[in-house]
Order: structure tokens, then C-alpha cells, then sequence
């Protein structure tokens, strides 16, 4: 039905509240990128409307460090745009202060928590190899 799919890969490691704040702005970032995401508000019977959410799945997927080092790096290699949330993140308080951390760091450290991308499906499959499906 698409020719593209997205994949979240979150580290394995981290606490259940950080995977599901990782997730969720990893989320935006590509939903901020790909306003293609985004389909029509959702009406419930009784009339009531509700913002619209991503037209496509998402799969999320896990790994360990080195597995998220892996993939930023094959989704570098390959020009893929991502989204990429690193553990020093979760000390900030803001965007701003997110991006001051964030450009300290470089893509092979081993620091990545999270990860998203959106391409074509054989390519995202080659990228996220060596990550399993979240459980």
C-alpha cells in the first residue's frame, strides 16, 4: 500500500518513559518534515473533532548502542534523512538547549537513544538491520 516506510529504533536500555519520549519526538520530527504524513481530523459520532494523526504505520524497533550507532551512520551513508535524540537530551529543558548538546556530539558515539527515518522499504530494512521489533 506504500512504498515507503517509517521506523522509530530506540535503545534497549532505556526506561520505559524514554522510550515513549523518544518515540513520540522522533515522531514529530518526521511528521514535521513530511506534511505528506499527516491525513484529515478524525470526526466521532457525535460530531466531535479531533486532530488527524500519520496516514502511514509506523514500526518501532530496538536495539543496542552500537545497533543505533549502525543505522545512523548506514542512513548517513545512504543520504536518508533522520531524526536522531541522544541520551545527553534528556537533561535539557528545551529545543534550544537540545540543539546546543546535540551538536557536541558526533555520529559515531555511541550516545544515540533514538532514531527515526521514512524511505523506501527495501532501503529502511537495509539501514535498520541488526534491530528487532519492540515488545
Amino acid at each position: 500500500m506504500f512504498d515507503t516506510k517509517i521506523a522509530i529504533i530506540v535503545r534497549d536500555d532505556l526506561a520505559t518513559w524514554q522510550k515513549l519520549n523518544v518515540t513520540a519526538f522522533l515522531m514529530s520530527g518526521l511528521t514535521g518534515a513530511n506534511s505528506d504524513l499527516i491525513g484529515a481530523p478524525y470526526v466521532d459520532r457525535d460530531g466531535n473533532t479531533h486532530l488527524p494523526m500519520s496516514v502511514q504505520p509506523v514500526i518501532v524497533l530496538t536495539g543496542a548502542a552500537n545497533v543505533l550507532t549502525n543505522i545512523r551512520n548506514r542512513a548517513r551513508d545512504r543520504g536518508v534523512d533522520t531524526v536522531a535524540y541522544i541520551e545527553e537530551m534528556f537533561a535539557t529543558g528545551h529545543d534550544d538547549v537540545n540543539r546546543a548538546v546535540f551538536a557536541q556530539h558526533g555520529p559515531d558515539a555511541a550516545n544515540t537513544v533514538g532514531i527515526a527515518l521514512r524511505a523506501e522499504k527495501k532501503i529502511v530494512d537495509k539501514i535498520t538491520k541488526g534491530a528487532k521489533m519492540h515488545g
